[in-house]
């Protein structure tokens, strides 16, 4: 296999990565005022995800950087043409970590509450963005033959686009309520858990329409097979959180989303972005990739970088394992 194809199958398999762990905290904070009823519910939330968050969001910075260094072609044509919603994803981001920093500095309600609503944003602003960046990278952007966006700041943003931004948020949303419901314990586990069962399914139906969508377009017989495991792994999870597995629930829904990005970057193959003006303009994966010198330096970096960062960030998930509950929260202190 030539190292530009061994390339794009660990692009696609970092953008799994993000989806699977970005997404449940994303979906921690677009619930912050949805399951917590006080403050020492929201920090017992905040609280799930505060040992990870912030080694998840890694997980974009390598895939962008590695789309730099192996597809050159690929990264300038997409990042530039989608420079908008890239720039609300990163703003949202800033947001949500600078105040997950600072809510709890001023033990005031009318402080935390503004903090909150920062949270709950910059949750929302980077699932839609980030749902608005993979579906163009999907069903393409009317480039011409020099790899060119041919009109205005907002081609990037098509009904298409805009049906992967609802994908990636509803899944956020199913997610992170399965996910508060395994690490939380008490009233508010009960609660994430009824949500999920009642919200999840319909959440889910947007990621399920872009699979259809996708497939209906570029598909081939093992994509589709790959859409079928998909539905398969969702409809098992609700089962086995119905009857109050949600640990299986969370395993469940991590091969939907693996099984999604199967087969949407199975879909997209050889193409890393399809052109709407001429199907011959399109970038591909021989045409957008680096020199067989550069991704063979790339290859032995991370063959030895990968495992390192895999097990620190498995350990790191293994230490903060338990679940949290308003008992273990202390008091408000401010310096």
């Amino acid at each position: 296999m030539e190292l530009s194809v061994v390339w794009f199958c660990v692009i696609a398999l970092l953008w799994l990565g993000y989806l699977f762990l970005e997404s449940f905290d994303f979906g921690v904070g677009m619930l912050l005022p949805v399951l917590a009823k006080d403050n020492t519910e929201r920090r017992v939330m905040v609280n799930t995800i505060g040992p990870v968050w912030d080694g998840n969001e890694v997980w974009l910075i390598v895939a962008v950087g590695a789309t730099f260094a192996a597809f050159p072609g690929w990264y300038a044509s997409l990042l530039s043409a989608a420079y908008l919603p890239i720039l609300v994803v990163l703003l949202g981001l800033i947001g949500r970590g600078v105040a997950f920093e600072y809510r709890g500095k001023v033990d005031t309600e009318r402080w935390r509450r503004n903090w909150d609503r920062v949270i709950v944003a910059g949750s929302w602003l980077p699932a839609l963005g980030v749902g608005l960046l993979l579906a163009t990278m999907m069903f393409g952007l009317p480039l011409d033959a020099d790899g060119n966006r041919v009109g205005s700041p907002f081609a990037a943003i098509t009904p298409e686009a805009a049906l992967g931004a609802l994908a990636v948020a509803g899944f956020s949303l199913a997610h992170g309520a399965v996910f508060v419901a395994l690490k939380t314990d008490g009233d508010i586990r009960h609660r994430a858990r009824a949500l999920a069962l009642r919200l999840g399914p319909g959440a889910l139906l947007p990621l399920a329409a872009l699979l259809i969508l996708v497939q209906l377009e570029s598909g081939s017989l093992w994509t589709w097979l790959a859409v079928g495991v998909a539905a398969a792994a969702g409809a098992v999870a609700f089962q086995r959180l119905a009857l109050g597995r949600e640990g299986q629930a969370f395993a469940g829904l991590g091969v939907l989303i693996t099984a999604s990005v199967i087969a949407l970057f199975g879909a997209l193959y050889p193409n890393v972005l399809p052109s709407t003006l001429d199907p011959a303009f399109s970038l591909t994966v021989a045409d957008t990739a680096s020199s067989p010198y550069t991704l063979q330096v790339m290859s032995w970096v991370a063959l030895f970088g990968t495992p390192a960062v895999l097990v620190y960030q498995g350990w790191t998930y293994w230490v903060f394992r338990k679940r949290v509950s308003t008992a273990h929260i202390p008091p408000v202190h401010v310096p």
